[in-house]
């Protein structure tokens, strides 16, 4: 759908990636109708999510679409899934350096399967989507945290572990959630 708003070009979708999906399946960019296409419920799926319209999904999407070269989130979708068909999102966030030549540096985040979905290898195409994103956008490395019951899936993805995540809560129900 040409005429949809999407958060970044489709032309940095990997070719291959699209090519190794099941069939009935695409990668693409986050669109901003997607809140009726069920990427909210797929994420429900890996956190609490909370509360959200349609209205604020959309000031969100608008937002993250207005920092140009920060956010891509990338979503597999079911063609002929019905009543909602997104399937997987991940998100690339870009963050730029002082260090190692003013470095540009991805952060992935919010990677997350319908568990219905699990077992197709959509994890897998959504991280080498990521990646290429990444690649193609200058960045010289991704980094990601996960808990360690899913560092295996992650070393079969091509990352290695590298020190630990700390974190500072500033937010009581997200401290109590543990998100």
């Amino acid at each position: 759908m040409a005429s949809e708003i999407q958060l970044f070009s489709a032309d940095l979708i990997s070719q291959k990636v699209l090519a190794a999906l099941p069939k009935g399946y695409i990668a693409r960019p986050l669109q901003r109708t997607d809140f009726n296409e069920g990427h909210l419920d797929v994420i429900r799926d890996l956190a609490y999510v909370g509360d959200i319209t349609e209205d604020l999904w959309i000031e969100r999407f608008d937002l993250m679409r207005n920092c140009k070269g920060t956010y891509y989130v990338v979503v597999i979708v079911d063609e002929n899934r019905v009543g909602g068909k997104i399937v997987g999102t991940g998100t690339l966030m870009v963050e730029k350096k002082f260090l190692f030549k003013l470095a540009t540096q991805g952060h992935i985040e919010d990677i997350a399967i319908k568990s219905d979905q699990q077992g197709k290898k959509l994890g897998l195409r959504l991280i080498e989507a990521l990646d290429y994103v990444a690649e193609k956008v200058g960045c010289y490395k991704n980094i990601l945290d996960t808990s360690e019951g899913k560092e295996g899936f992650y070393n079969k993805c091509g990352y290695e572990k590298a020190g630990s995540e700390m974190h500072h809560f500033f937010d009581a129900e997200a401290q109590e959630r543990g998100i």
